[in-house]
């Protein structure tokens, strides 16, 4: 009886393997596997090569959805930005504290978001891939920011947050939250240099610069609802 040759070789599995997914779900497979490695790594020095193989399909695989590994690296930090949208948001309209309490969470929910996903948001926010492609001109990337300064504008129509230009505010805001959260994630905010509690204080102390004080309901010194 004639024996036909087995196609069941190494390549033949790996086929078989790429072809079981459907188009969006290599793509899905494709960015799970790179989420995770950059979870588990803690930083973002692996090579599609690593990538295809780890989710179990061909090396040109990831190809046909990226076209180089920026590319790849700008898609998982556009789904850090939607993540911390959807967080702050979540902390905006989470409480009955009004516009200051509101103010609070979402300053909150920022710190929380970066310090319970360090590489991702290192990804966000890193000059390498910023610089690459306009990562924070896209709108996907932009949502968060214009959240704060939704909240910024009605908190100035309601008199609840300082005057002046709600982009400018929003700047200064980011670049306070961030500059907490890089140094409470790097564990530079040394108690002996300054001092117990400092994250509480910073935040405090963020509060009270913008937001206008005994005009309504909002966090006091120790940032809960007055």
């Amino acid at each position: 009886m004639m024996q036909h040759p087995s196609h069941d070789g190494p390549g033949a599995m790996q086929g078989k393997s790429e072809r079981s997914y459907h188009h969006g779900d290599l793509r899905r497979a494709v960015l799970d596997t790179a989420m995770d490695m950059l979870v588990q790594d803690g930083n973002w020095q692996f090579t599609l090569r690593e990538v295809a193989r780890r989710a179990g399909v061909s090396h040109a695989a990831p190809y046909k959805h990226f076209a180089d590994k920026t590319a790849l690296l700008t898609e998982l930090a556009l789904m850090g930005f939607e993540r911390l949208e959807q967080a702050l948001r979540l902390a905006a309209t989470g409480g009955d504290g009004g516009i200051g309490g509101a103010f609070a969470a979402m300053a909150r929910a920022y710190l929380g978001f970066g310090l319970a996903n360090p590489a991702l948001y290192r990804l966000m926010f890193g000059a390498e891939v910023a610089r690459a492609n306009g990562l924070h001109r896209e709108p996907r990337a932009m949502a968060a920011f214009d959240l704060l300064g939704d909240l910024l504008r009605r908190g100035q129509a309601a008199g609840r947050i300082i005057a002046g230009p709600v982009p400018g505010l929003a700047g200064a805001c980011w670049a306070q939250l961030h500059g907490l959260t890089m140094l409470e994630m790097d564990g530079l905010l040394r108690p002996e240099k300054v001092g117990e509690d400092a994250v509480e204080v910073a935040l405090a102390t963020f509060l009270n610069g913008v937001l206008i004080q005994g005009a309504g309901t909002g966090p006091g010194p120790g940032m809960g609802a007055t």
